[in-house]
Protein backbone atom coordinates (compact mmCIF):
# COMPACT_ATOMS: atom_id res chain seq x y z
CA UNK A 1 0.00 0.00 0.00
CA UNK A 2 0.94 3.27 -0.72
CA UNK A 3 2.49 6.00 1.80
CA UNK A 4 -0.48 8.23 2.81
CA UNK A 5 0.74 11.96 1.97
CA UNK A 6 -0.14 15.31 3.63
CA UNK A 7 0.19 18.51 2.18
CA UNK A 8 1.33 21.51 3.37
CA UNK A 9 0.48 24.92 1.99
CA UNK A 10 3.33 25.68 -0.22
CA UNK A 11 2.71 23.16 -2.07
CA UNK A 12 -0.89 23.66 -2.87
CA UNK A 13 0.34 27.67 -3.96
CA UNK A 14 2.78 26.78 -6.38
CA UNK A 15 -0.35 24.89 -8.69
CA UNK A 16 -1.46 28.37 -8.70
CA UNK A 17 2.05 29.46 -10.03
CA UNK A 18 1.87 28.63 -14.57
CA UNK A 19 5.28 28.23 -15.99
CA UNK A 20 6.99 27.49 -12.90
CA UNK A 21 8.72 24.20 -12.89
CA UNK A 22 7.46 23.49 -9.52
CA UNK A 23 4.15 23.98 -10.75
CA UNK A 24 4.02 20.92 -12.54
CA UNK A 25 5.52 18.84 -9.54
CA UNK A 26 2.80 20.37 -7.41
CA UNK A 27 0.02 19.24 -10.02
CA UNK A 28 1.23 15.73 -10.12
CA UNK A 29 1.42 15.39 -6.33
CA UNK A 30 -1.83 16.97 -6.20
CA UNK A 31 -3.56 14.80 -8.91
CA UNK A 32 -2.35 11.31 -6.96
CA UNK A 33 -4.49 12.21 -3.73
CA UNK A 34 -3.84 13.10 0.14
CA UNK A 35 -4.10 14.61 2.97
CA UNK A 36 -4.39 18.30 3.80
CA UNK A 37 -5.99 20.43 6.99
CA UNK A 38 -8.43 22.91 7.52
CA UNK A 39 -5.52 25.04 8.69
CA UNK A 40 -3.42 24.35 5.75
CA UNK A 41 -6.74 25.31 3.63
CA UNK A 42 -6.79 28.80 5.40
CA UNK A 43 -3.29 29.50 4.80
CA UNK A 44 -3.92 28.75 1.23
CA UNK A 45 -6.48 31.04 0.87
CA UNK A 46 -4.94 33.87 3.25
CA UNK A 47 -1.32 33.61 0.26
CA UNK A 48 -3.63 33.51 -2.44
CA UNK A 49 -5.33 36.74 -1.36
CA UNK A 50 -2.72 38.74 -0.22
CA UNK A 51 0.17 37.78 -1.91
CA UNK A 52 -1.41 36.43 -5.51
CA UNK A 53 -3.73 39.06 -5.18
CA UNK A 54 -6.91 36.68 -6.26
CA UNK A 55 -10.97 37.76 -5.85
CA UNK A 56 -12.96 35.08 -3.22
CA UNK A 57 -14.22 33.86 -6.55
CA UNK A 58 -11.26 32.56 -7.50
CA UNK A 59 -9.44 31.09 -4.05
CA UNK A 60 -13.17 29.92 -3.73
CA UNK A 61 -12.77 27.81 -7.15
CA UNK A 62 -8.94 26.75 -6.52
CA UNK A 63 -10.13 25.53 -2.94
CA UNK A 64 -12.92 23.46 -4.60
CA UNK A 65 -10.38 21.62 -6.67
CA UNK A 66 -8.11 21.68 -4.08
CA UNK A 67 -10.67 19.62 -1.94
CA UNK A 68 -11.89 17.35 -4.92
CA UNK A 69 -8.43 16.03 -5.40
CA UNK A 70 -8.11 15.33 -1.71
CA UNK A 71 -9.19 13.40 1.52
CA UNK A 72 -11.76 15.32 3.51
CA UNK A 73 -9.68 18.15 5.40
CA UNK A 74 -8.40 17.17 8.70
CA UNK A 75 -10.30 19.47 11.21
CA UNK A 76 -8.64 21.88 13.78
CA UNK A 77 -9.44 20.83 16.74
CA UNK A 78 -8.61 21.60 20.80
CA UNK A 79 -6.28 18.24 20.76
CA UNK A 80 -4.73 19.11 17.38
CA UNK A 81 -3.69 22.05 19.01
CA UNK A 82 -2.05 20.46 22.25
CA UNK A 83 -0.08 18.42 20.06
CA UNK A 84 0.90 21.49 18.09
CA UNK A 85 1.94 22.80 20.91
CA UNK A 86 3.78 19.72 22.22
CA UNK A 87 5.86 19.49 18.85
CA UNK A 88 6.43 22.96 19.00
CA UNK A 89 8.22 22.81 22.20
CA UNK A 90 10.33 19.89 21.76
CA UNK A 91 11.18 20.48 17.86
CA UNK A 92 11.24 24.20 17.91
CA UNK A 93 9.33 24.91 15.20
CA UNK A 94 6.38 27.98 14.74
CA UNK A 95 3.08 27.24 15.73
CA UNK A 96 1.71 27.33 12.16
CA UNK A 97 4.35 24.33 10.94
CA UNK A 98 3.48 22.35 14.53
CA UNK A 99 -0.15 22.50 13.77
CA UNK A 100 0.29 20.82 10.18
CA UNK A 101 2.79 18.52 11.89
CA UNK A 102 -0.32 17.59 14.39
CA UNK A 103 -2.43 16.96 11.64
CA UNK A 104 -0.27 14.85 9.81
CA UNK A 105 0.36 12.70 12.81
CA UNK A 106 -3.22 12.48 13.73
CA UNK A 107 -4.25 11.20 10.18
CA UNK A 108 -1.55 9.11 10.36
CA UNK A 109 0.63 10.02 7.60
CA UNK A 110 4.43 8.88 7.20
CA UNK A 111 4.98 11.80 4.29
CA UNK A 112 4.61 15.40 4.62
CA UNK A 113 5.31 17.24 1.53
CA UNK A 114 6.81 20.68 2.48
CA UNK A 115 9.74 23.34 0.96
CA UNK A 116 9.80 25.22 4.44
CA UNK A 117 10.57 22.37 6.65
CA UNK A 118 13.77 20.50 6.76
CA UNK A 119 13.69 17.56 4.27
CA UNK A 120 14.42 13.81 5.61
CA UNK A 121 13.76 14.89 9.25
CA UNK A 122 11.49 12.15 11.06
CA UNK A 123 8.60 13.54 13.58
CA UNK A 124 7.76 10.85 15.06
CA UNK A 125 6.23 8.53 12.30
CA UNK A 126 6.42 11.70 9.75
CA UNK A 127 9.19 12.01 7.64
CA UNK A 128 9.45 15.51 5.41
CA UNK A 129 9.57 15.39 1.88
CA UNK A 130 10.67 18.53 -0.06
CA UNK A 131 9.29 17.32 -3.71
CA UNK A 132 11.24 20.64 -5.15
CA UNK A 133 14.52 19.93 -3.80
CA UNK A 134 16.29 18.41 -7.07
CA UNK A 135 15.35 21.38 -8.93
Amino acid sequence: MPASVFFDTTVLVYILKEGDKKSGIADQLLAAGGVLSVQVLNEFANVARRKLGMNWEEIEEALANIRDLCSPPAPLTIETHAAALTIAKRYGFQIYDSLILASALETRCSILYSEDLQHGQKIESLTIHNPFLLI
